[in-house]
């Protein structure tokens, strides 16, 4: 993939990546108001495979006790990337939500355009395009490829439940919105979503990036069955240069 850039020896991410390992962004989510969850975006080094850096994004969300009364969330995904072209190599996914509770996980065999998925006991290869992201995967590469200016787009092809699917991310507009960070200029991204993601999201997902050069996602917002849900950044900037 043209514009990627690697990842140094020791498990760093490039100067020239907006993200590196060991950031880890922390997000309230809010749901009519109510301080419904919390979820953790995490980056860590996973080793190497031959002379390939990987890296590991850790995603998870969790509901607040008075939400957990009646709906609990509790969900965990892993993704193995490869660290030069952030591809899905390996997906787990430990979903709990409400009722449901699955876990399924993805080996994704890239070169040969097939993906093995383990899901309710039974294992099964399918086959997918060359360059599939998976559920987490695709937001990093968006954050990192994704031109800010206003009109442009990215489409991308997601594996996630057994199915190839077209992402399509558009940027809206250069935007300032306020928040406890105070004043913050973005640009407003919207994700175009043909499946349910890790907030429960009924539709399509709005994401404002800061417009800076690290990228970060400071606001996501998603249509639920009732109302909107919200996830707004509480820390992790400050391990390194705030927005500026």
């Amino acid at each position: 993939m043209s514009g990627v850039v690697s990842w140094a020896e020791a498990g760093e991410l490039s100067s020239a990546r907006s993200f590196h390992v060991g950031e880890q962004l922390t997000y309230e989510i809010s749901w009519l108001n109510i301080t419904a969850g919390t979820a953790v975006m995490a980056v860590s080094a996973a080793g190497t495979d031959g002379e390939r850096p990987l890296a590991k994004l850790i995603t998870t969300a969790q509901s607040r006790p008075i939400i957990t009364k009646f709906f609990p969330v509790d969900n965990r995904v892993e993704s193995i990337v490869d660290a030069a072209t952030l591809l899905p190599e390996h997906l787990n996914f430990r979903r709990r939500e409400g009722k449901k509770k699955e876990d399924f996980e993805y080996t994704f065999h890239q070169k040969e355009g097939r993906v093995t998925v383990v899901k309710g006991g039974t294992t099964e290869t399918l086959e997918m395009p060359t360059g599939t992201q998976d559920v987490i995967s695709c937001l990093y590469y968006a954050r990192s490829t994704l031109s800010f200016q206003p009109g442009s787009s990215l489409t991308m092809n997601v594996h996630h439940d057994k199915k190839n699917r077209k992402l399509d991310v558009l940027v809206e507009e250069i935007e300032t919105i306020s928040g406890q960070w105070g004043d913050v200029e973005t640009a407003r991204v919207l994700v175009i979503m043909p499946f349910q993601g890790l907030f429960l999201n009924q539709g399509n997902i709005r994401v404002w990036f800061t417009n800076d050069d690290r990228r970060i996602p400071i606001r996501m917002k998603a249509k639920v069955i009732i109302g909107s849900i919200v996830a707004d950044l509480a820390s992790g900037w400050q391990a390194s240069s705030p927005p500026q």
